[in-house]
């Protein structure tokens, strides 16, 4: 298998007509019916016999010989969100894939293609998560509820995620760290209701809207002086709706916001001081208030193991000025992110690790970053990616099957 980066490039133009589609017909959330069609057609070219579960999710085995299992993840969703670019290749729809979607879907396809091509390698098996709705959280957690990491039980995966980057060329593949490499992510809701009336008599109501503006200001105590500098962590309240006149004093009020950690037991207790706080100023206030979760994701935390192997696996098949390790270069803090991403169901359940590529770089041209309606991708990152994806699940799968 010395072969796989010369035979994903020799694919480059296949995989970039593939991302194309993709791009053209953008879909959000887990309504992705072309996009899933066409990842079935494709796969079903090559010989597979994917599935489709969990709606819009899609997932295919490669390998004949029984052993350990090592899973591929790319998700397929785009945002809501409308392009401004010139690429003649433009999204046909209301949305866009300024996160890379496109990308990771049409690299994995390509991998998929170069494993098949192989399967005779193959030393165990490959399973591949084509997923939706990552953008809103749930996708993966959808799919491992319909049996994603069951027949055959995945016993490792990976994914990877497409950035532009500043100083490092396309085509690099950065690394984290070790550990808790994303946020977790948990979404709430406070409902106020109190009694309305005149502006002129606030005496005769309870204000919601005092209630709100005192536990925006009470929720940002918690990070201030209730956890330690070291137990990174936000609470953001992101959106307040109250009243509709200059004189009304309201009787209800809407508050929502996130808290994003990389620590469970940081998690546990802002998530319990939330309720705590809630509870307490809307009672101070003479109003109620009720806290509802509206979705919750946990970090992505990458095994030690695991990162170690690949990181050995990528150098070997790229070379070691095209693979950086971050946690060594800009230390732990920097090299984590505050965002969130729904693979971290997968880390929940097996040794897993997620690794970026650079997909533009900013001395190239390529000078907005994800989720912005002007990004674009250079695609020399394609087949460097599909590459990754073949070469560590068959290294792994040797090492782990003997």
């Amino acid at each position: 298998m010395d072969n796989i980066l010369k035979r994903a490039r020799e694919l480059q133009s296949e995989i970039s007509q593939n991302r194309r589609y993709f791009h053209e017909n953008a879909e959000i959330h887990n309504e992705l019916p072309l996009t899933s069609a066409y990842v079935m057609k494709r796969l079903k070219e090559m010989g597979y016999e994917p599935k489709q579960i969990a709606k819009s999710g899609v997932v295919a085995v490669a390998g004949k010989k029984e052993g350990k299992v090592f899973m591929l993840r790319a998700d397929m969703d785009a945002l809501p969100m409308g392009e401004e670019t010139d690429e003649p290749f433009k999204s046909k729809t209301p949305h866009m894939h300024s996160c890379g979607h496109d990308f990771h879907t049409a690299m994995l396809l390509g991998a998929a293609k170069i494993l098949k091509e192989n399967e005779d390698k193959i030393n165990g098996q490959v399973k591949f998560m084509f997923q939706p709705a990552e953008e809103t959280l749930w996708g993966a957690k959808n799919m491992i509820a319909e049996g994603l990491l069951e027949n055959p039980k995945v016993d490792a995966a990976m994914m990877m995620h497409v950035r532009i980057d500043e100083e490092r060329p396309t085509g690099s593949i950065l690394f984290s760290l070790p550990g808790a490499s994303s946020s977790s992510a948990d979404g709430f809701r406070i409902d106020i209701k109190g009694k309305g009336g005149h502006g002129a008599r606030p005496q005769a109501g309870n204000d919601p809207l005092t209630t709100a503006a005192h536990i925006l200001i009470n929720l940002q105590e918690i990070i201030a002086k209730e956890i330690a500098p070291s137990d990174e962590a936000v609470v953001s309240v992101c959106h307040v709706e109250g009243g509709s006149a200059v004189n009304i004093i309201p009787d209800t009020a809407m508050m929502e916001g996130t808290i994003r950690t990389f620590d469970p037991e940081v998690r546990k207790f802002i998530l319990q001081r939330l309720e705590e706080i809630v509870e307490a100023t809307a009672k101070l206030f003479r109003t109620e208030a009720k806290v509802t979760i509206l979705m919750s994701c946990p970090s992505v935390v990458n095994d030690e193991k695991l990162f170690k192997d690949m990181l050995g696996y990528t150098k070997e098949l790229l070379g070691d000025d095209k693979v950086y390790n971050m946690g060594e270069i800009v230390g732990p803090v920097k090299a984590k992110g505050a965002g969130s991403e729904d693979f971290g169901f997968v880390c929940e359940k097996v040794p897993a690790v997620s690794i970026n590529i650079v997909s533009g770089c900013g001395k190239d041209g390529f000078t907005f970053g994800n989720h912005h309606p002007k990004v674009r991708f250079d695609e020399r990152a394609l087949s460097e990616g599909a590459a990754v994806y073949a070469n560590t699940a068959l290294k792994w799968l040797e090492e782990h099957n003997k």
